[in-house]
């Protein structure tokens, strides 16, 4: 499996005390393509970022030795173009306030989705003074298949594939999370801003549809784990047998 972003060489710095979550983290940022450094405290986090001069950085307001906004202070005179995203689990407007003063550029409150820090950071990308001049088109990849985040294009193994919006929207989720099981209360949060009752079946459908058109004729990438949810992942390179055709839904949602 390999997911990717067109973005070149970016690096990022991500900030926290909780090994699991700079480990988390770590990876799923690891499968943009971007180069990925991690800090525990923020004594390190100051000689990490003076070394690898990162694009973005991910850091926690707490941590052990000195907080966030003193990481802060210390090296945004000699990084002033680096995009900061603060973590805290106190999302005051107090806060936000002091954040910003510092010189933070974005918040996110915890607890928080991998998702949403994702899509946080290609926000703050775009806005990069150190990527402005050529910045790229954001890509997103696991094995054959690639989506495009600007122009909603989708396609696998070169094949163009059309998808409405809703598909798209969780196509994009699944493969932000690819190799990670998602249950279906995690996919109705996400990509349905509206709530249609745990017990509909509209996550179902919606699967239906986009395996009809993403795995149809091909090696499968959306697998059902039973009672648990859903994952996507890179079909085997050696696998060749064409996925079972699944039974279309009596009538689709509005």
């Amino acid at each position: 499996m390999q997911q990717t972003s067109a973005e070149p060489s970016i690096r990022v710095l991500i900030v926290d005390d909780e090994p699991n979550l700079r480990h988390l983290l770590s990876a799923v940022l690891g499968r943009q393509g971007w180069e990925v450094s991690v800090a525990g405290t923020g004594h390190a986090a100051i000689e990490t970022a003076r070394r690898v001069r990162p694009h973005l950085i991910v850091l926690d307001v707490v941590l052990p030795d000195i907080d966030g906004m003193q990481v802060l202070r210390a090296i945004r005179p000699e990084l002033p173009e680096s995009m900061v995203l603060f973590l805290t689990a106190n999302g005051t407007v107090a806060n936000r306030i002091s954040g910003i003063a510092a010189g933070g550029d974005d918040y996110v409150t915890k607890p928080f989705s991998v998702e949403e820090v994702v899509v946080r950071l290609r926000g703050l990308l775009r806005r990069s003074p150190m990527l402005m001049a050529d910045a790229p088109t954001p890509i997103l990849e696991v094995g054959d298949l690639r989506l495009n985040e600007d122009s909603h294009e989708v396609s696998r193994g070169g094949v163009d594939i059309r998808l409405t919006a809703t598909e798209f929207s969780l196509l994009r989720f699944l493969m932000l999370n690819a190799d990670r099981v998602l249950s279906k209360e995690q996919i109705l949060d996400r990509v349905w801003e509206y709530d249609f009752g745990r017990e509909s079946n509209i996550v179902e459908i919606y699967i239906s549809y986009l395996r009809k058109k993403i795995d149809r004729g091909r090696p499968p990438m959306i697998h059902t784990l039973r009672r648990v949810g859903y994952i996507l992942r890179a079909a085997p390179p050696e696998e060749t047998a064409e996925a079972p055709p699944e039974a279309a839904p009596e009538a689709a949602p509005r």
